[in-house]
């Protein structure tokens, strides 16, 4: 084994199994403050402070729209760094320049010098990450970086940079224990990132919520726009090969990779984002826009927003969704609902998510069979129990097992020629199957 590649693998031991993980732990590894990102932030020499950014908070679109913007922006000829978590299949996935994953040998590096300082504090994997990331875009020289929250905003370990625009795509319960029991209290702790003078926009909000955004845009002086509101995409058009097609008020005909009405959201988000940018200098291209959501998937490797999985032509059709809240599910089930013929699904959770409402969404869908799995994750609920909170809400449980792979083999299995198989519910659901078919 080369050299490079055993610091490698040294450094990833490090970091999967050495810090505290959101992931594999839950709210145990949440810091209620950022003192530790401050003073990692200090101990690397404040790199946060060395690049332009982008910060996108937001329960659910942040990821898809972190990485066409990072997309467009790369287009447009802007050296661009993009942080998202989690990853779908290599760690390095959360980190990347130009759309390109960071280098082994800067993340070993990373970590050598994160030993050799002899750090006092005790990070979160999340916290230490982050680090790694800004370190890696400073040293690089990034023109401009997207960075995407965690979870939360106020409190979360991205929150050091002062941006040069703040993206909030929308809000819905999630990380409840956290976060809050209310839409309110989510807003609020996503306003966070809101910071004194830096305009903001707002995906979709209404009622309270919009007013907890609109009064601390006003406490800090910032402009705000609430992208639902702003008429950005005139029409839809959904294409033969199942992306979509905009009409937009500015930016003439787009043709972009992702597709369904929560990308349509996203897509609106992520225009009146742009517009913004460069009300603030930043020289965007029409042609740099177009082509960042034409190539969105090919270029920044964004996986698992309805991504097909099998060959053009093949049966079953597979399709893969990260969608593991109601936010997602509102759009997931209404999606899957309207496609013709049987489904099979094979779906998991992890433990502290509204699993309950999921499931009443999933019961709407014709013709399904529901294939009770759970994620390879610390926090993952037992399919067995998942199974019987399916069967009491009326889903058709066709079988259950702990390991993905298995589930999904006997999904296609059980597929007839015209049938759909989806595999969602977690992120985790959705890595686990990436990994083992990357592996084949």
């Amino acid at each position: 084994m080369p050299y490079s590649q055993q610091r490698y693998e040294r450094a990833l031991e490090i970091i999967n199994n050495g810090f505290a993980a959101f992931h594999k732990v839950g709210a145990k590894a949440y810091d209620p403050s950022l003192d530790t990102s401050r003073m990692l932030d200090d101990a690397f020499g404040q790199p946060s402070g060395k690049f332009r950014s982008i910060h996108i908070a937001g329960t659910n679109g942040k990821g898809s729209t972190a990485h066409t913007l990072a997309a467009i922006l790369s287009s447009a000829g802007f050296r661009t760094g993009l942080y998202t978590s989690p990853h779908i299949v290599d760690f390095r996935e959360r980190i990347r320049i130009d759309c390109e994953m960071i280098t082994k040998d800067a993340v070993a590096d990373f970590i050598e010098r994160w030993n050799g300082l002899d750090l006092s504090v005790h990070a979160s994997f999340f916290e230490m990450v982050t680090c790694m990331a800004f370190d890696y875009f400073a040293r690089c020289g990034v023109d401009v970086a997207v960075i995407e929250t965690g979870l939360g905003g106020r409190l979360d370990s991205t929150n050091i940079i002062t941006p040069e625009l703040s993206v909030i795509t929308n809000i819905s319960l999630d990380h409840t224990a956290i976060l809050g029991n209310d839409l309110q209290s989510i807003a609020r702790e996503k306003a966070g990132i809101i910071k004194h003078g830096v305009p903001v926009v707002i995906g979709e909000a209404e009622g309270e919520v919009a007013q907890v955004f609109s009064e601390t845009a006003r406490n800090t002086g910032s402009t705000i726009r609430f992208a639902d509101r702003e008429n950005q995409i005139i029409s839809t058009t959904e294409m033969p090969d199942g992306t979509q097609r905009y009409l937009t008020r500015n930016f003439g005909i787009i043709d972009a990779q992702l597709s369904g009405e929560c990308q349509t959201r996203n897509a609106a988000t992520i225009l009146t984002a742009i517009d913004t940018l460069r009300q603030r200098g930043f020289s965007i291209p029409t042609e740099a826009v177009i082509n960042g959501f034409a190539d969105v998937c090919t270029s920044t490797g964004l996986m698992g927003r309805w991504s097909r999985l099998s060959a053009p032509g093949v049966s079953p059709v597979v399709i893969a969704d990260t969608g593991h809240n109601p936010g997602g599910w509102k759009y997931l089930a209404g999606r899957l609902a309207a496609i013709p013929g049987p489904k099979e699904l094979v779906i998991g959770f992890v433990a502290d998510k509204d699993v309950a409402t999921v499931l009443r969404m999933i019961a709407s869908i014709p013709e399904c069979r529901f294939h009770a799995t759970a994620p390879s994750n610390e926090r993952a609920m037992p399919a067995a129990k998942l199974a019987i909170e399916a069967e009491n809400v009326g889903i058709n449980v066709a079988d259950v097992s702990d390991d993905v792979m298995t589930s999904y083999r006997k999904a296609i299995a059980a597929a007839a020629p015209d049938a759909t198989v989806f595999v969602g519910g977690s992120t985790f659901v959705v890595a686990d199957l990436m990994q083992e078919l990357s592996a084949l």
